[in-house]
């Protein structure tokens, strides 16, 4: 029994020592601010070590090995902690502005609300706009998932309808430097920062179907106006926050999904984990096991009544652009 409790915590300690290293490697290879030969030394080096220590642990002539490991390892995660996002950069034009809002009595107010006309993705008219919104009026929610990299993984954008047929879209979005990208192994690694951009559906819808293409489906949501308005109200005092307080974007705990779960367990107490809360493309069928999409259809029956792109494009983005994708998608009873 001792020995092979000795097997089982040398294995352990092996275990966290190469999780250790892999962290560190990368951390050091994405975040250090130096050029890349440095960078590739630096990564190199601390790989070195911590394959050094296992082989050493493994011989059993590790004290001093791993003494230095724990030394170098401390070192990085200082370093890692006092890394903070910035507040000001050359952003990229689509994500250039935080939204922010205020609110009197039942009047929301929001400045900085994107407007774009998007030709292409690279193509487009810039525009930002400020708008208000009587909440008393507010009457639906609906989720947009945006296919692009297969059934796994979808971009997912809440909007929120009113009575005169006005939409603001919400979408949690990496906020890109000018040439910088997307990357989901990079923004593990504090690459780029959080940003919550409110938009006019024909700009953040529509880009995803006209401009590039992507497979974009539509679930109306079962919400009353209360659970509507007070998520809302989620997502302006998150945008304030964004505004006053930049957060790291990160693709496997803060991102398009975990972002908006976490607002909505404010309101709903029982929302319970699932697997598809990190393979999001799959978010549809946990809405439906949840209760929130139309009962009397099934997941697949409603991702394609759902399925938008090829009326969004055959239709084009017109001023109806909003009531026309919505035609003939299921609508959950109250």
């Amino acid at each position: 029994m001792t020995r092979a409790l000795r097997l089982f915590c040398l294995g352990l300690l092996c275990l966290l020592i190469l999780l250790a290293t892999i962290w560190g490697t990368m951390a050091l290879w994405y975040r250090l601010p130096v050029d890349s030969l440095w960078r590739t030394a630096a990564a190199s080096g601390f790989a070195g070590l911590g394959l050094a220590t296992l082989w050493a642990l493994i011989r059993g002539r590790a004290l001093r090995g791993l003494a230095t490991f724990c030394l170098a390892l401390a070192a990085v995660i200082w370093w890692w902690g006092s890394l903070t996002p910035p507040a000001d950069a050359n952003w990229s034009p689509d994500v250039a502005r935080q939204v922010t809002g205020t609110r009197d009595g039942d009047i929301l107010t929001l400045t900085n609300v994107r407007n774009f006309d998007w030709r292409t993705p690279t193509d487009f008219t810039a525009r930002w706009d400020n708008r208000s919104y009587d909440l008393s009026q507010l009457q639906s929610i609906d989720l947009f998932m945006s296919y692009w990299a297969g059934p796994e993984m979808a971009h997912m954008v809440v909007s929120f309808g009113f009575a005169d047929g006005e939409h603001i879209a919400w979408s949690v979005e990496v906020r890109r430097q000018v040439g910088g990208e997307f990357s989901p192994i990079a923004d593990l690694f504090k690459t780029n920062t959080l940003v919550l951009i409110a938009a006019d559906e024909r700009d953040v819808i529509g880009t995803r179907t006209n401009a590039r293409g992507e497979d974009v489906q539509l679930f109306r949501i079962k919400a009353d106006p209360e659970t509507a308005r007070t998520l809302l109200m989620q997502y302006v005092d998150a945008a304030n926050g964004l505004a006053q307080r930049p957060q790291w974007y990160n693709s496997l705990t803060k991102n398009c999904t975990t972002v908006v779960m976490t607002m909505i367990r404010t309101i709903v107490q029982d929302v319970p984990l699932d697997w598809r809360l990190l393979a999001n493309g799959y978010l549809p069928e946990y809405a439906h096991d949840q209760g929130v999409l139309a009962q009397s259809f099934s997941t697949e029956e409603l991702r394609k009544l759902g399925s938008i792109t090829a009326m969004a494009q055959a239709m084009g983005i017109t001023d109806q652009y909003s009531a026309v994708i919505r035609e003939g998608v299921p609508v959950p009873a109250p």
